[in-house]
């Protein structure tokens, strides 16, 4: 009896000692395991520490990948947009010359046919000398040797000194100089080179598309009467096949020449009154920055700084007024108020003429109105008074 006593205490104490054992083996390894995850995120947060982060940054770096496949499907979808617009030109211009010319030289008087063929002919090698420049003229990059060159920042992506004006182009992996975007419609960036190019292109081809509309709103009217009496008599010749006897007669079906030529015009009409909203407003927009002496990515640097210094009290929010300083004494003169205003403005008329090269009266026909290949002013590096600018502005407060 007392043997088994002994035996069972023993078993006991043995069982004791293996719960005891694996529970300090247990908490040897919880603790194991939370200083791995200290370790880790100390590790984690020296690593994305920035004194600077805050909730911009953060949306950014969550956006990144979102940015990345953007770049990369304009980047390859570029050569298709390049041909869609080629391909869509080329039908337009298509109709009109087997379509509606024929019918134009039929029924219009002699000065009305030489007004459309003058126009038309004339404004068609606007867009189309244009459109190849833009595509096929570099926007202009920074030097390769950095020794002389004076930048006013570095490109934290080139790693490289920047000049001003300058911007670094994600789909094109380059510093372009005087940035304005990357067009998918070019395959190109928009930059010192080739900005007069894009934009001459899309002043061009919005006339073309306005005056396509309104040339030929009558027959598109016509055209889309034809087509509903075209349904409507398919239709009516469908049920009189249905009920047919020997007595009646189908209505007279429209050849495929008719069809093709009503839903051609239909087509153009269309296309073009939908470009020429869509394009005309893109134009608009990128006129009042030409005329603002902007681009695009300093039109947001320069709106920020505003604010920024309008915040500040360092200048007036209303412009040329003396309005929100105030003045403590009737006596007491206002303080003139600081105007933020751009450095690479020169006025609105000297800005497009800045922008178009127009240096004497002449340069209005030959490099505005009629195709030329001129440089702009300046290299894009250094941005010194153009001489056409009458007088120099310079600016009270500015970037």
């Amino acid at each position: 009896m007392r043997s088994r006593q002994r035996m069972f205490a023993a078993v006991m104490r043995l069982l004791l000692k293996c719960l005891r054992l694996g529970r300090r083996r247990r908490f040897k390894l919880l603790r194991q395991v939370e200083q791995l995850w200290h370790y880790g995120h100390l590790c984690l947060r020296s690593l994305l520490y920035n004194s600077f982060t805050n909730g911009d940054v953060v949306l950014d770096s969550l956006f990144e990948p979102v940015y990345w496949l953007v770049d990369h499907v304009t980047r390859w979808f570029g050569v298709v947009f390049v041909a869609l617009v080629i391909g869509l030109t080329s039908s337009i211009v298509a109709i009109v010359y087997i379509c509606l010319l024929p019918l134009i030289l039929q029924t219009y008087t002699p000065a009305w046919i030489c007004w459309h063929l003058a126009y038309g002919h004339w404004n068609l090698i606007m867009i189309v000398f244009h459109y190849y420049m833009a595509i096929t003229t570099s926007p202009g990059h920074p030097p390769q040797a950095k020794n002389d060159l004076t930048g006013v920042s570095i490109c934290r992506k080139c790693i490289a000194p920047k000049p001003a004006r300058t911007h670094h182009c994600s789909i094109c992996n380059r510093c372009v100089l005087k940035m304005d975007h990357h067009c998918p419609w070019l395959n190109n960036c928009v930059g010192h080179y080739n900005h007069r190019y894009f934009f001459s292109f899309c002043l061009f081809m919005t006339m073309g598309c306005i005056y396509c509309s309104i040339s030929g709103w009558e027959m598109f009217r016509d055209a889309y009467t034809a087509i509903e009496r075209m349904k409507l008599l398919e239709k009516e010749r469908l049920q009189v096949a249905a009920n047919q006897t020997y007595y009646q007669t189908p209505p007279p079906t429209f050849s495929f020449r008719q069809r093709a030529f009503h839903k051609s015009v239909v087509y153009l009409w269309v296309l073009c009154s939908s470009v020429a909203l869509a394009l005309g407003a893109l134009t608009l927009w990128h006129a009042a920055l030409i005329t603002r002496g902007e681009t695009s990515i300093e039109r947001h640097i320069n709106r920020k700084e505003r604010q920024r210094l309008q915040k500040k009290g360092k200048v007036s929010i209303a412009h040329g007024t003396g309005a929100g300083w105030g003045r403590a004494r009737p006596d007491v003169p206002l303080p003139v108020p600081q105007v933020f205003r751009n450095p690479y403005s020169y006025g609105s008329w000297d800005n497009w003429k800045v922008f178009l090269g127009v240096d004497v009266p002449r340069h209005w026909l030959t490099r505005v109105l009629l195709p030329s290949p001129h440089l702009p002013h300046g290299t894009g590096l250094s941005w010194d008074l153009p001489p056409c600018v009458t007088e120099q502005r310079a600016p009270l407060l500015a970037i």
